[in-house]
């Protein structure tokens, strides 16, 4: 249960910043007060290095991936300041609070990155008496799979379903879908709002499996007298930017006037980081 935030930029490398200005920055970062149980962020950066040379390793890439992940909290970590005036073409930023007691350990953090792919989720995939998919067995995909995301949680079992579709050759943002709808044959009310990404492709989904107040968040939020802050809690919204597209979880100040757009539950948003443009879709399932 978390906050996601990403951009995309096809025109030059931008900041965190730069997207969203400094106030939402500042909002964004207050939010991990919260979401304290540590942060991560991974980023697709342009090369300051001469691209496609052969210096007796592999051929140098045009860009590079950059992950940072800790059990520290935003708000706490120096860190946060300095990776969000980053340039990056493209990043995904992910505050955690953590789903079902899960434990506090690094392979829990967030994005996860594998085979080129990043990932971030907000939700929690337990059954109707609140057994998380963790202690399920009887999923699609195995458990190499899911050592492969280097993680334990029921958010890395869903990156493993991700990573399992692509492996097939399905297209990302196909393989995002092909994905929710294999969990949602047996935990159809869970979460599974996400920001995915690779070098060309930045996905995110509005998957939430109901609107109302889960009472653990509820619980979390009054404790800090922000109840009114969680009432869109699973809400997903998106800008457009010039040359591409910023994309967030509710819980900072986002207004209509200021170009912010609802992104409509079980939709998926697909941009193009070579050109900066976006489609909106229907889930396939």
């Amino acid at each position: 249960m978390c906050r996601l935030l990403g951009y995309l930029s096809a025109d030059s490398d931008i900041t965190l910043r730069d997207a969203i200005g400094s106030d939402q920055l500042d909002a964004f970062k207050e939010v991990s007060r919260i979401h304290n149980d540590g942060w991560g962020v991974d980023g697709i950066n342009t090369t300051h290095r001469a691209a496609h040379a052969k210096d007796g390793g592999a051929e140098s890439p045009e860009v590079f991936e950059s992950i940072y992940r800790t059990t520290e909290p935003a708000f706490l970590d120096h860190n946060f300041e300095s990776l969000a005036s980053t340039p990056a073409r493209s990043a995904i930023f992910h505050l955690r609070l953590a789903s079902s007691n899960l434990p506090l350990i690094p392979e829990n953090q967030q994005p996860f990155t594998a085979d080129g792919i990043s990932f971030a989720h907000n939700g929690d995939i337990s059954s109707e008496d609140g057994v998380n998919l963790v202690h399920n067995s009887d999923v699609l995909v195995t458990p190499y799979e899911i050592a492969q995301t280097g993680g334990k949680s029921d958010s890395a079992i869903y990156f493993a379903h991700i990573l399992h579709f692509t492996q097939l050759g399905h297209a990302l943002d196909v393989a995002v879908e092909e994905a929710i709808a294999a969990l949602r044959e047996q935990y159809k009310d869970s979460s599974y709002n996400c920001l995915v990404q690779t070098k060309t492709t930045l996905v995110c989904a509005n998957a939430t499996g109901h609107d109302y107040l889960a009472d653990r968040v509820a619980e979390v939020y009054d404790a800090y007298g922000q109840r009114e802050n969680a009432k869109d809690y699973r809400v997903i919204r998106y800008k457009a930017i010039p040359g591409g597209v910023v994309v967030a979880s509710s819980g900072f100040d986002q207004k209509e006037e200021d170009g912010w757009k609802e992104l409509p539950k079980n939709h998926i948003l697909v941009a193009d980081s070579a050109t900066g443009t976006f489609e909106i879709r229907p889930l396939a399932a």
